[in-house]
This record gives structure tokens, C-alpha cells and sequence, in this order.
């Protein structure tokens, strides 16, 4: 009996993005909702873009994977794995395979082959963890009975939030594809020295189906998935879980988590809005000094006493281990977990080692993912494929060296993963072409936004697809003989 083999290293070899055009920018939306403008632009970002009519999960992920193919000159007689991480699908039936027939149709039309009939078309769901653990089953596969053929992970979503809400400027859609295979090009992803958390919390962030009881969609055939959420508390799970995670990691790998944070170059985090991943990281950091040395602990204690707090207090809050899922109680008055910590991060916010140690290890890309928002699943991968083309126009990453990724998903899970740069990050890099995709844009107005967001017609927005796929039409059958109610029928324009 053969065995397959494992050592060989397995990761990424391309990235490639699909953006809807429609942008709406947040100083805009400021001003239309009477919003403060310098707050937004300090918490969220600049824009973010929106599904246009024409647009769902499996059209945007069909976009991705197609130019991921056509990007990287993929044979598709290799694609052994489609995954699909998603949670905003709309058929609870069919998932990726809705994306390998509208890739293979497309492929066909131009005189190629169709993806490998013995592919896998699994679809990964937990909030924004989904991409990461489809990524996951991906390298699975591939060291498993996988073994020398390739994968593609599509991660794909539509972050709407009722307009009115807290959650409404942190919106955005779009779909990133991975490549990944043995030997990669662009970075080798460490599954063994990753680490993994995971705990119910009840209320964080949920979209239970009762919410699309009663929806009228005759207009438009879209249904509107606004989550459930709570802002504050998903916030406190965000970092107790980033904690966890890490404490996973640490451990696996023995590492001293002071020392291992500063080291560190560059980190990706997921990203639902530019100060989340901030938050997480220093947290983190302020967590890591409390195990260093007494150089260390000195550091800890000058953001205690500029917050006023007392350090031994919050060093015994730092070794507790709270129930968040406590904390989801409407009779609360407060859901941090770690209120002490939360004031010392406000005065280390405000020191001079913020930037080196937090602003600077997430540089890389920050800038183009002020005009994304929120992207769920593909928020992670689409800051990773920023970054990597900001490295490569700076030189700023070098073969072998680690990046650190923390992939999350509310409700709760996080999954903390090395990366090492590979041999031919450069080239692979060059044909990511995220600036590409972000390109086109079309600015919308405060009417044009509200029709498209409430899922009504549109007038006057002069865009015509190209190179892409769209909705063509919706099924209206319901009889004995015939059923498609529902159904989207899709069409490939060139």
C-alpha cells in the first residue's frame, strides 16, 4: 500500500478578486445620514461597494475563480477541489457546484476544458471563518488523497446591514479565489504551527431564517440577509478569541509571545472595519507583555498609569478566563470582558509604540482596504492580496519570511495560521492584479444607493458587464411537471 506524501510544503500559488462597481463613498453617506464624517473615516474607511441587480455570491465567485484561471493560465483538468466559503448562499441545497457549472460553460464557450469532473464541490460555512476553513480543507485534501493535483477556494459575500443601523457604513461585497497546491509559488501556509479557538456565543453575530418570512422580492428576486448583531459584544468575542487562538499557537509552537509579536513583520487579520483588527492586535500585545520580562511588564505598567489603573489589578483580570457567553444578557450594562485591558489600550493607543508595533505590522494593504468595507469571508484574503502587491512595489517581504493570518468568524471561532513567503511570491504577486479589479468604480447617489440597497430598480446607472457573469433571469415555476421557483439562471458576458 503507497501512502501519499506529506512532506512536500502546500500553500498558495495566486490570488485573483472579483469587485462589484457600485461605491458608495462614506463622506457621502455621512452627509446623507447626518453622520459624523471624521469619526467614520478614523473607525471604518473611505467607501465600499455594493451588489449591483444582476449580482449574487455565485456570480461574483464564478467571476473570481474564471479570472483566477485565466490569471494564473490554470489547467482546469487539474482542479481536483472547488470550495466555496461563504454566508451569504442562498440556495441550501447547492453551493459550489452552482460556481463549477458556470466556470465550466464559460470555459467551453472558449475551446477549453471544463474543470475536472472528479472534482469536490464542498461548501465551508461559519460566518467569516468559512474561506479560512475551506482553505483548510483544501490542504487537507491536497496531502491526502488529493495528492498532486490543485485547489480552488472562492471566498464570496454580501455584507448588508439595514440602513439606519450601526452596522450600515461597514458594508461591502465581493468574492477572492485562491490557488493552492503542492510546492507553491506565492507562500506556504503552516498548518501544524497554527492555532484554533472556538466557543458559542449565543447572540453575537446570527442570521436565523425567520428573518426572510414575509419578504416581498417580486422587483428584484433578492432576498435582504441583515444580520442580527450586537456590536459591542461581537467586539469582546473578536478579542477573546484572537486571545485564545493565539494562546493556541503559542503553545503549539513554544513560543515566548512577546518575543514572537515583535518579531513579526507583517499580520493580516479579518477585517470588517479598520479598527477592529487594531483593537485585536493590541489587545493582544498588551496580553503578551503581562507574560514578558521586566522590561516588558515596565511597558505595561506605564499604560496602566497613564489610564489610571492599577496594574496588578488588570494582570489578575489578563489571567481570568470569562464566559462571553455570559455576557450575552440584555440586562448587562457593559460586555467587555476586559475592561481593565480596554483602558490601558486606550493609553497605549496614544504612545509612540502603537505604530511600530500595531499601525506598521498592518500597513501592508491597509490603504486600499479603506474603500472595500466589509467582505466577511473575503475580507481576509483581499487584504492579503493588497498587501502582497504593496510589497511587491516596495520590496518589502523576503522569501521564507513569515506573515501571520487570523482568520475569524462570529459565533465563535478564529483560526490563527503562519504563512512563509515562497521562492516565487514576486511573480505570483504580479498577477494578482487587485489593483486591476478595483479599478472600475461607479459612484452612486444617495437615491441610486437607497433603491439598490432596498433591492428596487435602478435608473441610470450606465454600467454594461464585461468579461463577466450575471443573473440572466429568475425561476417562476411552481407546477407538478416543472419546479424552478427560485432558481437563477446565470449567463456569461464576454
Amino acid at each position: 500500500m503507497t501512502t501519499p506524501n506529506t512532506r512536500r510544503p502546500i500553500g498558495i500559488s495566486g490570488l485573483a478578486a472579483y469587485i462589484p462597481p457600485y461605491r458608495v463613498w462614506l463622506e457621502d453617506w455621512c452627509a446623507w445620514t447626518e453622520n459624523q464624517w471624521p469619526k467614520i473615516r478614523e473607525v471604518v474607511g473611505r467607501s465600499f461597494r455594493v451588489r449591483g441587480p444582476n449580482h449574487s455570491v455565485y456570480t461574483m465567485a464564478a467571476n473570481a475563480v474564471l479570472r483566477l484561471i485565466d490569471q494564473y493560465d490554470i489547467d482546469p483538468t487539474r482542479v481536483k477541489f472547488l470550495g466555496l466559503g461563504t454566508e451569504s448562499s442562498t440556495d441550501n441545497s447547492a453551493g459550489a457546484i452552482i460556481i463549477k457549472g458556470m466556470v465550466d460553460e464559460a470555459l467551453v464557450a472558449r475551446g477549453k476544458p471544463p474543470i475536472s469532473r472528479s472534482c469536490e464541490v464542498p461548501e465551508f460555512k461559519h460566518a467569516c471563518l468559512g474561506g479560512v476553513y475551506g482553505m483548510k480543507g483544501a490542504i487537507r485534501h491536497l496531502a491526502l488523497d488529493g495528492a498532486g493535483g490543485q485547489a480552488i477556494v472562492v471566498c464570496a459575500d454580501i455584507a448588508e446591514y439595514a440602513r439606519g443601523s450601526s452596522g450600515e457604513p461597514t458594508q461591502g461585497a465581493g468574492a477572492v479565489a485562491m490557488l493552492l497546491e503542492e510546492d507553491p509559488q506565492l507562500a506556504v501556509v503552516d498548518l501544524v504551527g497554527s492555532g484554533s479557538a472556538s466557543d458559542y456565543r449565543i447572540m453575537d453575530f446570527r442570521k436565523p431564517m425567520l428573518r426572510f418570512c414575509g419578504q416581498d422580492r417580486s422587483e428584484s428576486h433578492q432576498v435582504q440577509d441583515f444580520p442580527v448583531f450586537n456590536g459591542k459584544f461581537s467586539t469582546t468575542c473578536y478579542i477573546d478569541e484572537t486571545l485564545h487562538a493565539l494562546q493556541d499557537m503559542y503553545e503549539k509552537r513554544e513560543l515566548n509571545p512577546g518575543e514572537y509579536l515583535r518579531s513579526l513583520r507583517s499580520v493580516f487579520m479579518h477585517r470588517p472595519y479598520r479598527r477592529m483588527p487594531e483593537t485585536g492586535w493590541a489587545v493582544s500585545y498588551l496580553f503578551a507583555l503581562s507574560h514578558g520580562n521586566g522590561e516588558d511588564r515596565a511597558e505595561l505598567a506605564s499604560y496602566c498609569y497613564e489610564a489610571g489603573i492599577d496594574v496588578e489589578l488588570m494582570l489578575e483580570e489578563m489571567r481570568t478566563k470569562p464566559e462571553v457567553a455570559n455576557f450575552a444578557d440584555p440586562e448587562r450594562l457593559h460586555y467587555e470582558a476586559y475592561p481593565l485591558t480596554m483602558a490601558a489600550l486606550r493609553a497605549f493607543r496614544a504612545s509612540r509604540h502603537f505604530r511600530r508595533e500595531i499601525l506598521d505590522k498592518m500597513k501592508l494593504g491597509s490603504d486600499t482596504m479603506l474603500d472595500l468595507g466589509n467582505l466577511y469571508t473575503a475580507a481576509l484574503p483581499a487584504w492579503m492580496a493588497a498587501g502582497f502587491e504593496q510589497a511587491l512595489e516596495e520590496d518589502s517581504l523576503k522569501v521564507g519570511e513569515e506573515v501571520l493570518t487570523l482568520g475569524y468568524g462570529s459565533g465563535d471561532a478564529a483560526e490563527v495560521i503562519p504563512f512563509f513567503m515562497a521562492e516565487g511570491w514576486r511573480e505570483a504577486t504580479r498577477k494578482i492584479c487587485f489593483g486591476d479589479a478595483m479599478k472600475s468604480a461607479i459612484d452612486l447617489n444617495f437615491e441610486q444607493y437607497k433603491a439598490l440597497h432596498d433591492g428596487r430598480h435602478v435608473t441610470d446607472l450606465e454600467y454594461s458587464p464585461n468579461n463577466e457573469f450575471v443573473i440572466e433571469r429568475v425561476g417562476c415555476h411552481d407546477e407538478r411537471h416543472f419546479a424552478d421557483l427560485g432558481i437563477e439562471y446565470y449567463k456569461y458576458i464576454a
